[in-house]
Formats: structure tokens, sequence, C-alpha cells
């Protein structure tokens, strides 16, 4: 998914539309060849059950999170008389996973000895000398999940785990406290919202927000298991607030807790954020962008990935119209499109194999409206790499720059900024005419619009800062309003 990240706390005023494609049911063939599940690989089916007093697991610290952290590294160490190159250790929560004890619907045959498959995973050779000694040590990184967990030994491998030891269960000190706000702008300028998750109901703790006046709404109720399942995992609560009549551009710190029933406050971390200038406001504005940051674990663990394709209907097509329309270029001079999967274009090599250059039928039904709406920049992620276009309309480059545009854009600048750490993706050999720079490695964009008429575009590579590729947009409000081709409705001259 595309992100997008306040820089230093500047405000920003760009006026920007991010589309989040809709999934689909299956995977396709792009996702087939470039993305991998490395948890269904475990044959959880399969699983059986053979506890060893030779080999044994111990997960320290017993106790997480004791300064109120919500996220905690946990060494692990285990072996037994029998280590081989398929033992892997596997981190669960909750804690208690096997079926002698924990729920589980036994009465569908076939169901796993498991409650649950685990939630991470780790080859036992990952330390060093672990075939030779027998013994060996990993540290995982857990955060706040609201359950406790505990660590067990398989040998196998994935396709025939085979369970020999567990660990004793470890939690966190407050499994329910408040955690991950998500901070995202309101309906207006002057507003901001805090959404986070707990593990407390509304009914007996109360959701708030410390940072002044606040608005409050309930928190959401939990979800129920489904009628049939192995593992389900229920969600906790989600809360959120809204933070109403921000001045422009002022600092605000903002703090999440919930009051217990005794009056004891249970607090989350504190965090600050700038509110967004005055629209039409001529300050300074930075933002950074970029896509598909992966799902790799710090702690070099595997873990669950996927991918789904996406769809455009015509719903979807009709929101993105009312957004355009209701921008006021006056105010809003720079007009940025975002969205994950490729609707503009790319040279990936799955997408050049098709003819196409994009998501099936991704731009057809939007090439006109960025036209009309003078879109500037579009961004797509999903290709895990860096390509910027020239300004296009239908498929034609509309203009012989590369780095320095002034006065009237005749088309839309593409922008694939999928090098957020997800696995890199392949070009196609041949360079289409349109593509201005690639660049397969890991980096970022940085957006910069010093005023109402002067933009910076800078791609930087995240192993050392440095700009790759940039260019500049120079140009005033008349510029965006003169017509240019399928831009105006046609007119005829009469006599």
């Amino acid at each position: 998914m595309m992100g997008r990240r306040r820089s230093g706390g500047v405000a920003m005023a760009v006026a920007a539309l991010l589309l989040l494609a809709a999934a689909a049911a299956s995977a396709s063939p792009a996702s087939t060849l470039e993305g991998f599940q490395p948890l269904s690989k475990i044959a959880i089916h399969k699983t059986t059950v053979d506890l060893h007093d030779s080999a044994y697991v111990r997960a320290t610290p017993a106790l997480l999170g004791d300064q109120g952290e919500d996220t905690e590294w946990v060494t692990v160490k285990y072996g037994w008389a029998n280590p081989s190159a398929d033992d892997w250790i596997a981190v669960f929560s909750p804690a208690d996973f096997l079926s002698g004890s924990c729920p589980n619907p036994s009465r569908y045959p076939g169901e796993p000895l498991l409650c649950t498959a685990p939630i991470k995973y780790q080859w036992a050779n990952y330390s060093a000398n672990y075939l030779y000694w027998g013994k060996g040590s990993i540290r995982f990184q857990l955060i706040n999940q609201r359950y406790d967990f505990s660590f067990a030994l398989f040998t196998g491998g994935l396709e025939n785990p085979k369970l020999v030891a567990v660990s004793k269960p470890i939690s966190f000190k407050n499994p329910k406290a408040p955690v991950y706000p998500r901070l995202a702008q309101g309906k207006s300028y002057d507003e901001m919202t805090v959404t986070w998750t707990s593990g407390y109901d509304i009914s007996e703790a109360y959701p708030f927000v410390e940072w002044g006046m606040v608005v409050l709404s309930g928190s959401g109720a939990a979800a129920t298991a489904p009628a049939r399942t192995v593992g389900w995992r229920e969600p906790g609560f989600i809360h959120t607030a809204f933070l109403r009549d921000l001045w422009p551009n002022k600092e605000y710190y903002y703090k999440i807790g919930h009051e217990l029933s005794d009056g004891s406050i249970v607090w989350g971390k504190q965090y600050t954020f700038r509110a967004p200038p005055f629209p039409g406001q001529n300050s300074l504005q930075r933002i950074i962008v970029f896509g598909d940051m992966g799902k790799a674990e710090r702690d070099g663990s595997n873990e669950f990935a996927n991918y789904q394709p996406g769809s455009l209907n015509t719903t979807d097509r009709l929101f993105i119209e009312h957004c355009l329309s209701t921008v006021d270029r006056k105010h809003q001079p720079w007009l940025i499109f975002a969205a994950h999967r490729v609707l503009g274009y790319s040279s990936n090599s799955w997408y050049a194999d098709q003819g196409s250059f994009e998501e099936p039928e991704g731009r057809e039904s939007l090439q006109k409206l960025w036209q009309k709406h003078r879109v500037d920049v579009a961004f797509f992620g999903h290709v895990h790499n860096y390509e910027r276009t020239c300004p296009l309309y239908q498929s034609q480059c509309v203009s012989g720059e590369k780095s320095r545009f002034s006065g009237t854009m005749n088309g839309t600048i593409f922008v694939i900024a999928g090098g957020g750490g997800s696995h890199l993706s392949d070009y196609t050999s041949a360079i289409p005419k349109w593509s201005v720079f690639r660049d397969r490695d890991y980096g970022f964009v940085k957006l910069t619009a010093f005023n109402h008429s002067s933009l910076l575009f800078e791609y930087k590579k995240s192993s050392d800062g440095k700009v790759y590729d940039s260019f500049t947009v120079d140009r005033d409000y008349r510029d965006v309003l003169s017509c240019v081709h399928d831009s105006c409705y046609p007119t005829t001259l009469a006599s």
C-alpha cells in the first residue's frame, strides 16, 4: 500500500487523492510470480505431538513491557539430543495452542492437532553451531497482541512437523494496554482523527485522548469467531477520537488513555503532530511517498505475506471523479493521485509481457479524468522498484523536457515508488520511450512544494539518502487553468 508521512513536522497543503484498489478473491499472475507466503508452507494439518525429555525451549524475559513498552525483544534458548537441519522454532500466541487444553472444533474430522498456526518462525540452525552442539539461541521481536506467547521446537521440517518441546508462556505486563495510534486528517483542514487498539471494552474503561478539547466516539464492538475455524484471533477493540478546531501550522501533542472503573488511568505513549496549514496558505510543504514496505520482520523470522489483485469499478471511478472535481486549484495548486496498483504506466517485466504496461484495464477509464482535472503526478506501488515517466497522455509523451518543467503541463507524470522494502521486481529489457528513469533498488520520493508555483521532486535511495532522480515544476495559476488536449469542453466558433 502507498504510504505518506509528514517530514519534520512541516505543514502540508498539497491536494492529494488516495485510491485503495479493491481486493479480489484470487491471486493475480503477477503476485504468483513475485510473492510467497512462508507461513502457508507449514502443513499444520499433518502436525504430530511427540514431546521429548531431552528437548527444551526457554524464553526470557518472562514479563514484557514492564516500563510500558509495546514492543520487546525476547531471547529464546533451545536444544535437544537429535538436532537436524529440518528443526525450527515457532512463536505461538495465545500461548496455549495444544488441542488437549485449548478450544478446538474437534467435532470436525481431520482438524489439526494444534489450535492455531504460529505467528512467525525461524529455522533452528539460524543459530550458529546448532547442528554440532544441539543447542541454539535466537532473538524474536514481539509486539503486544493482547495475548501471551509461547515458543515451540519442531522437527520434520514444514511438511511433516513434529512438536518436541514447548516453552513456558510469557506475556506483556498489561496485554490490554492501548497501543498503535494511527493519525489521519479529518474531513476538514482543522481536524485530525486518532484511531487505536486496546483490549478494553468501552463498558470497562473509558477511552479518551489527552490533548485538550476532544470529541470522542465509542469503541468498535469486538468480533466473534466464525462458526467453523481453527486459530481464530479476537481483534480487540478499536477506538476513534476526533481532534477538532486545530490552529493551522500549530504543533500538538496527544496521548491515548483509558480510565478504569476505580479512577486509575492506563496511558499509551505520547506523540506529536503539526496541524495542516489553512487552505491556500503560502507555506513550505513536504511529503514522503513510498510503497510496498513488505512484511519482513526485524528479527529475521518468517511471517505471512500476501498479495491480492485489484479492480476498479464504476463506483470507484465516480468517487475519483467527484474528489478531483472538488479541488480548488487556486488554493490547492498541486494535485497528486495515488493508488497501490499500477493504474498508470510501468515497464515491469510481467506487465510488459502482457503488452499493456499496466494493471489490466487500469488506466483506460482514468486517463481523461487525469487530463481533465490536470493531475500533476500519479504515484503507484505494487511493483517493487522505482520508475518515472515523461508527462504522458494516451501513452504519448507530451513534452521532450525531462527535468525542468515550466508553464502549462500538457500531461501527467507517472511514478512507481514501490521500493519501500519488499522483494525487488524486474523490468522488461526493452525500455519504453515514455520511461525517463528506472532504478531497481530500495528508495523513496520526497516532494517539496515551496509555494503555489514551485515544486521539487526527488527520488532518493534508502542506502545512502542521496538524490538519483529529480525534476522541478515552475508555473502559476493561469497555467493550471489553460486548456490542453481533452482538458476543456470542445467549442465551435459561430458567425
